[in-house]
């Protein structure tokens, strides 16, 4: 391990350190996000009403449904037989969230159940569109929902106390309804004049709809939070006796991730871990990134040996005077590249020989003649060869070969 990747490591671990202790005394941060699952603890989720749900809805029978949609669920508790076509069942349709959360196929069933002398009790801080034109209401949103806003029940014999709710709350309210057909359960305000409405009974064919516009007052925070329990013990309270279908789906936390990872992500230490060695990791590539190696020495290329023996043998041909030797190596030398080059034969070096060569490397005529000359006066002298026709030969040669 060399110096840089242990100063790399040192590093790592008392970054690592020092979060661990920063951390350690930090309390655990409130998750205020608005789940309304009943599996969850936080604020915003439904599991204190999940647990004390039949105690807010006294002796009425709960059924939950999580595992298909409504028009899923209420389609099949239909009897399609033409001396029915009715429900199998009877009672209310239930529903908790945040926002609008049913798919518009879901909501035309529940407005079929509703009409077959059931009810229906939505709390949500908006409502599909189509439910809306359907009863003839108009939904607003000011977002001016303030700290001094309070919720009441209309109806005084019911309770005639207005609860301080703000956390999770909102000025979502109906600013228009049928005044001939709809019940108005419900209030809230931020000023001693000011009245909207947030709960409302709505007339459908042969049953109702309770829409509320405040699901918050039925999570954990409201429910244990000073006499918060009251206003929705309240609300409850205007469900006709019956069975309940509570639809949960989507508030079970029922999705759960694929990732291998899913449980350290899911713990701040282990997530917050796992997030330092990725960048660990990150930093110690981006600085060894360069491929690191020993310097490689420059190798000095062989000498070429076969020039040097030429050169030697060249030299002690010229020093032993032995001009004739020479002459004839460089002639059989010319011959060889003549015949491997050209294909050309030179058993006999006549003017067809001449003309081939001469068509065949594109040499100068007269040059090629001249070398022939040169040879064949060599081949029939017999006396021995001066140096000066050494020179001439090498030079004619040199003239055709480059």
């Amino acid at each position: 391990m060399n110096k840089t990747l242990k100063i790399y490591i040192a590093i790592l671990v008392v970054i690592f350190t020092l979060i661990v202790m920063a951390d350690r005394n930090r309390p655990k941060p409130i998750d205020w996000r608005p789940t309304y699952s009943v599996n969850d603890k936080i604020p915003f989720g439904l599991y204190v009403f999940d647990k004390e749900v039949k105690g807010l809805l006294k002796n009425q029978k709960i059924e939950r449904v999580s595992a298909i949609t409504p028009y899923e669920f209420l389609d099949s508790k239909y009897d399609s037989d033409s001396l029915v076509e009715n429900y199998k069942i009877k009672g209310t349709f239930f529903n908790i969230s945040e926002f609008e959360s049913i798919d518009d196929q879901s909501i035309k069933e529940i407005l079929y159940f509703v009409s077959h002398g059931n009810n229906a009790f939505l709390s949500m801080k908006t409502f599909p569109q189509t439910l809306l034109d359907t009863l003839k209401i108009d939904f607003r949103t000011d977002f001016q929902y303030s700290d001094n806003t309070s919720v009441w029940l209309a109806n005084k014999n019911v309770s005639a106390k207005k609860y301080h709710l703000v956390e999770g709350m909102g000025d979502y309210y109906f600013s228009k309804i049928d005044t001939l057909n709809t019940t108005v359960l419900g209030y809230q305000g931020n000023k001693p004049t000011q009245k909207r409405i947030n709960f409302i009974k709505v007339p459908y064919l042969n049953g109702y709809f309770y829409l509320h516009t405040q699901p918050a007052a039925f999570t954990n925070f409201h429910l244990l939070k000073s006499d918060h329990y009251q206003y929705a013990e309240k609300v409850l309270s205007y469900i006709p006796k019956g069975d309940v279908f509570w639809y949960t789906k989507g508030q079970n936390s029922e999705t759960i991730s694929d990732s291998p990872l899913r449980y350290i992500l899911s713990q701040p230490a282990l997530k917050w871990a796992w997030y330092l060695f990725l960048i660990g990791m990150l930093i110690f590539i981006l600085f060894n990134v360069k491929r690191k190696q020993r310097i490689v020495p420059i190798l000095k290329p062989l000498p070429n040996l076969t020039v040097d023996f030429t050169k030697t043998i060249g030299n002690l041909y010229y020093q032993e005077g032995d001009h004739d030797n020479i002459i004839d190596k460089k002639i059989i030398y010319f011959l060889e590249r003549v015949r491997n080059e050209y294909l050309i034969d030179t058993a006999k070096l006549d003017d067809v020989f001449i003309k081939k060569l001469h068509h065949k490397s594109g040499k100068d005529e007269n040059d090629i003649r001249d070398l022939v000359f040169l040879i064949n006066e060599h081949r029939k002298s017999y006396h021995g060869s001066l140096e000066e026709d050494l020179i001439r030969i090498n030079n004619a040669i040199e003239k055709i070969l480059h």
